[in-house]
């Protein structure tokens, strides 16, 4: 069975994550680990993602889109979600039981989203990561 997996940067953009997710390196990582699709809510980071696209490679689908009413329906066929810091965001993917990777946009905030993500990683909740070191699980 193919696994998708879900991308979320919320209403702002988030270049750095964009460019990670949609580079051949990190498409080649999903393949290797069973992902036939990623989709992936870009936000106002339409740029990069259209920058990105001679990355793609025929052997996972890629769908982007910038915003929906609502994601709910991405994250419950996702295999796995990547968002971006927001507690709204991260609420409704727990919510699903989803497993979920957090990548704050250092860029944005305080520390605010950062200490939430560590700290429901310390319960066991979600991985966090920095954008420089993304973990698939």
């Amino acid at each position: 069975m193919s696994r998708i997996i879900f991308v979320t940067v919320g209403s702002t953009g988030f270049d750095q994550i964009i460019s990670l997710v949609t580079s051949t390196p990190f498409l080649q990582l999903l393949i290797s680990q069973g992902f036939a699709k990623l989709v992936v809510q870009y936000g106002k980071s339409r740029n990069s993602f259209i920058k990105m696209q001679n990355n793609f490679i025929n052997e996972i689908e890629i769908i982007g889109y910038d915003y929906k009413p609502s994601l709910r329906e991405d994250m419950k066929i996702a295999d796995l979600i990547i968002s971006h810091a927001g507690s709204g965001s991260i609420l409704e993917i727990l919510r699903l039981y989803k497993p979920l990777i957090v990548v704050a946009n250092e860029n944005l905030m305080d520390n605010h989203q950062i200490e939430l993500a560590i700290e429901l990683q310390s319960k066991g909740y979600l991985v966090y990561s920095s954008i420089r070191c993304v973990k698939i699980f």
